[in-house]
């Protein structure tokens, strides 16, 4: 084609062309049905916005449209701070360093203990730490246990008049570290999630965790993972889950 003659194409730009394309996918399956991708959507219609306003001679709009784009990187990261640092904490700890995995006998373990406390409407939080450490998202890490995991020490801690019953349980590397944590809770907007449901999906919005919820109210057990809640599960489905996500 005339004008493309003198266009060079080498495995340089091949790559460079690959590793964009890559960045650019991984952003976006960050961002999927996540509210970072609303804001960005916002941010792209003032874009069209700033240039129709432009087009048509409405100076004030543009000045202001203006005014907010000069200090875009600043309002980036303070929208996305919590975003920003999921991804940046995903990025560095997945298959790049640690897999902190449940065994099988564990999830085992755990299968029983929330079936048999969804029986008695015991209400319990059980996180699993998986790549990336909970310390620093944890608000109070409660009590240090580092225990191995059973299911008598999972009744045992979520028994309704024990002294830790009312916090989360954080299982790394197979064995019962913490006991009593506080978890940050996540916005339950038009869902009548309580106290342990709002936690479980706070905790999995901001990590790799994945949390597993019994209700005292209705012996239901549901697991979160990713900010997302699968709910109303029987042991045979609960251990579905946790196989595919564990």
């Amino acid at each position: 084609m005339p004008g493309f003659e003198h266009i060079i194409f080498n495995w340089r730009d091949a790559l460079d062309i690959a590793l964009v394309a890559l960045l650019i996918y991984q952003v976006i399956q960050l961002l999927r049905g996540s509210r970072a991708l609303a804001v960005l959507t916002g941010l792209g219609l003032l874009t069209v916005l700033y240039f129709v306003s432009r087009q048509l001679g409405l100076y004030t709009m543009s000045w202001l449209l203006q005014y907010i784009f000069s200090s875009i990187f600043i309002l980036i990261v303070v929208i996305f701070q919590a975003d920003i640092r999921q991804a940046l904490g995903e990025m560095g700890a997945n298959r790049l360093f640690r897999r902190n995995e449940l065994k099988k006998s564990g999830i085992e373990e755990v299968i029983e203990a929330c079936v048999e406390m969804a029986r008695l409407r015991v209400g319990a939080l059980i996180v699993v730490e998986r790549s990336m450490r909970l310390g620093d998202m944890i608000k109070r890490e409660g009590v240090r246990l580092d225990a191995l995991l059973s299911r008598q020490l999972l009744m045992n801690i979520f028994y309704p008049k024990a002294p830790l019953h009312d916090g989360a349980v954080v299982i790394s590397s197979g064995r019962i570290m913490a006991a009593g944590c506080i978890l940050p809770l996540a916005v339950a907007r038009g869902q009548n999630f309580g106290t342990r449901h709002r936690a479980a999906l706070g905790i999995t919005n901001e990590s790799d965790a994945v949390a597993i919820v019994v209700s005292e109210e209705r012996g239901e057990i549901s697991v979160a993972v990713k900010g997302e809640l699968v709910r109303s599960l029987d042991a045979a489905r609960l251990k579905q889950v946790l196989n595919e996500v564990l």
